[in-house]
């Protein structure tokens, strides 16, 4: 190879790696990629039949039916943070009344939890962003979702697929505890959209 090929490759393979790097989450792997329909997050407890989980708080109980057939990467990502207890001790950490509630990968302190691999965006399931509906949160990254999820509170169809970008993927909604999720929306907050009364996801657990 001559210099300047080995100039041009070695510029080539560093811009490449930049693009790579520029839509990662700071909260995931940088060097994952996100996982595809047909691959499998390798986890002892893989179970996307489960038809509900049960999302413990300290406002109450929501119960939530999952759409493994719409969403399959989706709930198995989630399953799998459910099998390892993750979500356990973790906050609602972003709440915005008439709009959503947040949570899944802040400790009480707001730290963030280490996560698995991002997962592809499944947007396109058909499953739209309206009220009562859990969804995965993600980056710009269309592909960037890890473990944190939100319920709506209100019809989002701003954040359906090919409204205004890929949209976020709808996995799941509630069907006992919106009671619930209203009282999590009540909670006044402080700049950056943080309740002011810790709300803890004490446990999720497959019904």
């Amino acid at each position: 190879m001559t210099k300047n090929k080995l100039q041009k490759f070695i510029i080539v393979s560093v811009l490449a790696v930049m693009v790579l790097q520029s839509g990662c989450d700071k909260q995931t792997d940088q060097n994952a990629k996100p996982v595809q329909k047909d691959e499998k997050i390798m986890t002892p407890q893989n179970d996307t039949t489960a038809a509900k989980v049960k999302i413990e708080t300290s406002k109450g109980d929501i119960i939530v039916e999952l759409d493994a057939a719409k969403a399959p990467v989706t709930c198995e990502n989630f399953l799998a943070y459910v099998a390892d207890k993750y979500y356990d001790g973790t906050i609602f950490h972003r709440v915005i009344k008439g709009f959503m509630v947040q949570g899944g990968g802040m400790t009480a302190d707001l730290r963030q939890k280490p996560t698995k691999p991002p997962i592809i965006n499944e947007a396109k399931n058909g499953l739209k962003n309206v009220r009562g509906t859990v969804a995965m949160a993600r980056t710009n990254d269309p592909d960037s979702a890890t473990s944190q999820f939100f319920i709506n509170h209100a019809n989002n169809d701003f954040l359906n697929a090919g409204v205004r970008d890929a949209g976020y993927t709808v996995f799941g909604k509630v069907v006992e505890g919106m009671d619930v999720v209203d009282a999590i929306a009540n909670v006044p907050t402080r700049p950056g959209d943080v309740p002011v009364e810790t709300v803890v996801i004490k446990s999720i657990a497959v019904e």
